[in-house]
């Protein structure tokens, strides 16, 4: 009778346990309609069964070990033991395989999940689908406390309706109004941050239709709970009526709107606008919206212009914004030739000298006076 009620109360404990680990995982984190959201869940699946090879066997061992060698019980007494080979290759060979395992899956997963980094169409055979192989640019604007979604290409622009056509890459260029937020969209393509004066880039897509929620993932104030939008999935017919629908709508985002729609507010419902400032985007991402205010890329070429901020690599552009697609390689990718040389390489100097000989800085770093 004992054994029975011991057995159950163990059992409603691990139902317990189980509920309260999944209802901290997001429904729509497991259920992606997107390519890269669904590698993101498989890389989540795959990590935490490793890392529960090791978990598991551990916590069973410690019951088991607990009841075989309780006090009074039985077991082996061996004062002199202080080496067993067996049991010290099971204890370190396991967990050192399952961090090289876990080890390989990030470092590959990092780079192929690199939010920078176009989709590759043909491995995701989105290609053959595809109704229109042209990918769609959006730029996001994280405001107090609302999304801004202009589609530069199209001349439109919603609040907090983000509508995209089925099998069509997107490519996503973020920053913030005011203060560092966070991109969520757990469907399509996982977080990523957003902040002032600077610009993330994100590429993602959608292979099925949807109708979710995207999220804030950072605290940013009191707003910050109800700071979400929809996410819409649909056919590539449909989507060119509802940019038709958007122009027609009677709205204009220009400056004077911008303005209203920067100030701190809550719940706001789904808008539609035509873009009536091609340039606003640019401007949003300077800093220099408000009239009379210069723009950062001014202020970075005027000062280049007085000798100042001519440091290695920066253009003097009148835009801070990456070109379209461009992100420079890292010098791990890169050649010894492609480096080059300058002040900022280091390289080995060349030691062939004759026997006896000084250089002229040795002995000025000889020089102790």
């Amino acid at each position: 009778m004992k054994s029975t009620s011991l057995h159950s109360a163990a059992r409603m404990l691990t139902v317990a346990l189980a509920a309260l680990v999944l209802a901290g995982c997001s429904h729509a984190v497991f259920n992606p309609a997107g390519d890269i959201a669904r590698q993101q869940r498989d890389l989540i699946i795959v990590s935490t069964g490793l890392m529960l090879l090791i978990i598991v066997p551990v916590m069973v061992l410690i019951v088991v070990f607990a009841w075989r060698y309780r006090k009074g019980k039985g077991g082996t007494y061996d004062p002199n033991f202080d080496h067993s080979t067996t049991l010290e290759l099971a204890i370190w060979s396991a967990p050192l395989l399952i961090i090289i395992a876990l080890g390989a899956l990030t470092w590959s997963s990092t780079h192929l999940l690199d939010p920078f980094r176009p989709l590759d169409r043909k491995a995701t055979a989105l290609e053959a689908r595809a109704e229109n192989s042209q990918s769609l640019r959006v730029q996001v604007v994280s405001l107090d406390w609302k999304w801004l979604f202009i589609y530069p290409d199209l001349g439109i622009a919603t609040v907090n309706d983000l509508v995209l056509p089925v099998n069509r890459e997107v490519r996503f260029d973020l920053t913030s109004s005011n203060m560092m937020n966070t991109f969520y969209a757990p469907t399509m393509a996982g977080m990523i941050y957003t902040m002032p004066g600077m610009q993330s880039t994100l590429h993602a897509v959608l292979d099925r239709p949807v109708d979710s929620t995207g999220y804030s993932g950072n605290y940013s104030g009191a707003g910050f709970s109800n700071m979400r939008f929809r996410i819409r999935g649909v056919p590539e017919q449909q989507f060119a009526g509802w940019v038709a629908q958007a122009k027609a709508g009677g709205r204009v985002l220009d400056t004077a709107t911008y303005l209203q729609l920067v100030k701190p507010s809550e719940k706001v419902p789904p808008m539609l606008f035509a873009v009536g400032d091609k340039d606003l985007y640019r401007r949003i991402l300077e800093r220099c919206v408000e009239p009379g205010k210069p723009c950062m890329g001014d202020t970075m070429r005027k000062d280049m212009g007085h000798g100042g901020g001519g440091h290695e690599g920066m253009t003097p552009r009148g835009g801070s914004a990456p070109p379209h697609g461009d992100k420079r390689e890292g010098a791990l990718f890169k050649s010894n030739e492609e480096k080059g040389t300058g002040s900022h390489i280091t390289k080995p100097t060349d030691t062939r000298k004759a026997p006896g000989a000084i250089n002229p800085g040795d002995a000025a770093n000889r020089n102790m006076s």
